[in-house]
């Protein structure tokens, strides 16, 4: 098979070969206009990007349209697509009423502040992105009579859980401080969540609700702000790693790609609402995060070093907490990039684009 050229990125190019290499119907997007929210997003761009590499490998006549917010961010970000006739660039803010003329067949919705930092900067633009963003877009969809909507989540939806669970399940929900800005993004998500139920059971939308765990990859900015976005940038610019804590939380980290097939298997597949996205082999603490990134350029010969010494001799790993995703396997998803080769994906792609970030 001639690999995609889709991008200039040939990290992001292998990923989508490794894509569009899954056995999915992909016969069933044929033809389909797709708008993808949040498109300059990682996630959402990765999904951008696969729709069109479909056209380009199997020419299904895919039209993608990519909803940004920032044209210049954008314009930055998805360079490499802009020009092409099967992609439109739509600039506005989801939280509006969006007309689109022509057919709109699926929406993926992944426009959302997704950095913990703008949590608590901008928690109205937060919760707005997620409440009145899946209300305008699902009256879209019942409007086009789409075929299918996809709701971008997150783990966050689950609040605070037992200390004994290890694997959280599609239907573990726990609570947390509803009064708390910070709750903008979870009680965002989770309200996203029931008014995807909500036009499913009303206007027979059919809702995916795909919740992604920690993704990590190319597309992920090094001011992200997120643990391994912070590690990354340290790798790339040469620099030690060094833990405010003993690294003992434990999360699970799924490359980009892995996580984008998942949605896709999901979307083609799936027959529940609600499916978890999260590698069971990234189930790993932060500080073994920080060590295997500090092994990605083992001839830089960077070091995992404590603000607090103590930290490095009291290391007690506390119970492994992450996202069961078994319902996603049974679908016959299984990740295949593993964390040593997911980091230097990462730092490949951020050391050859850090001048345009």
């Amino acid at each position: 098979m001639t690999p995609v050229t889709t991008v200039s990125s040939s990290v992001v190019a292998h990923d989508l070969d490794e894509i569009l290499d899954r056995d999915l119907p992909w016969n069933e997007l044929s033809g389909c206009t797709v708008l993808v929210t949040g498109a300059s997003g990682m996630l959402p761009s990765y999904a951008v990007y696969t729709l069109l590499a479909l056209n380009d490998r199997l020419g299904l006549g895919i039209t993608v349209h990519g909803l940004v917010r920032n044209e210049e961010k954008a314009r930055r970000l998805l360079a490499d697509v802009l020009d092409r006739p099967d992609f439109h660039l739509v600039v506005q803010d989801v939280s509006t009423p969006l007309e689109l003329s022509g057919p709109v067949d699926y929406v993926i919705h992944g426009a959302s502040a997704a950095r913990p930092a703008l949590h608590g900067s901008q928690p109205v633009a937060t919760i707005q992105a997620n409440l009145l963003g899946a209300f305008h877009l699902l009256d879209l969809c019942v409007a086009k009579a789409s075929r299918g909507f996809v709701l971008m989540s997150s783990a966050e939806v689950y609040g605070a859980q037992p200390p004994e669970t290890e694997l959280i399940d599609e239907q573990s929900y726990g609570g947390f401080d509803i009064l708390n800005p910070r709750a903008c993004y979870a009680e965002g998500k989770r309200a996203a969540e029931t008014i995807c139920a909500s036009y499913q059971a009303q206007h027979g939308i059919d809702c995916r609700v795909v919740r992604f765990g920690h993704i990590y990859g190319p597309g992920m900015g090094l001011d992200d702000g997120r643990v391994q976005a912070d590690f990354a940038a340290n790798v790339v610019a040469g620099k030690d790693i060094v833990l405010n804590s003993d690294g003992s939380g434990v999360r699970t980290y799924t490359y980009v790609a892995d996580a984008i097939a998942g949605m896709f298997y999901a979307l083609l597949r799936g027959d529940q609402t609600a499916y978890n996205v999260a590698d069971p082999a990234g189930l790993v603490s932060i500080r073994r995060l920080a060590e295997l990134f500090t092994e990605v350029r083992p001839d830089r010969g960077l070091q995992l070093r404590f603000s607090n010494e103590s930290d490095a001799r009291s290391y007690s790993l506390t119970k492994k907490q992450g996202l069961d995703s078994a319902r996603l396997a049974a679908l016959g998803w299984s990740p295949v990039v593993d964390l040593p080769v997911g980091l230097d994906r990462m730092v490949t792609h951020l050391e050859s684009t850090v001048g345009t970030l």
